[in-house]
């Protein structure tokens, strides 16, 4: 293509895989923020249903004096729930992470202890909710 000088105009190819390369590093830096961005986005999925959990559990134990039999939450998009051991005094509900969230586990218990099992860290007295946070 003629430019108005009557050169050709465009791009050369060391021009294009300059732009390229420089696209490609950007997004080998930003891709890593956004998956965390997500999986932040999908805690809030376990930690509420933790917490509307144990308020079912304190209901349930008030109307019968034992947890047992207890309804457990249900399962999201991203966290499966089980609750486990259900005994007249106490209980542990726990949240699993499944596809996109496996390896992210929060549990909680009668006396609201809570703990969680992160890629990004373990909280032995808290709920890690995000990469660096501690207890």
């Amino acid at each position: 293509m003629r430019g108005l000088f009557g050169k050709n105009s465009g791009f050369t190819l060391i021009e294009l895989m300059i732009a390229v390369a420089i696209v490609a590093i950007l997004a080998s830096v930003a891709l890593p923020s956004y998956q965390d961005y997500v999986r932040r986005g999908r805690i809030p999925e376990a930690t509420s249903g933790l917490g509307q959990g144990r308020v079912v559990m304190e209901q349930w134990f008030q109307d019968n004096r034992t947890y047992e039999a207890a309804r457990c939450p249900a399962a999201t998009q991203s966290f499966t729930f089980a609750c486990n051991p259900l005994t007249a005094n106490t209980f542990t509900i726990t949240a699993t992470g499944i596809g996109t969230m496996a390896g992210f586990t929060y549990t909680i218990d009668q006396a609201g202890a809570m703990t969680s099992a992160t890629p990004w860290g373990n909280g032995l007295t808290c709920w890690v909710t995000r990469r660096g946070d501690a207890c």
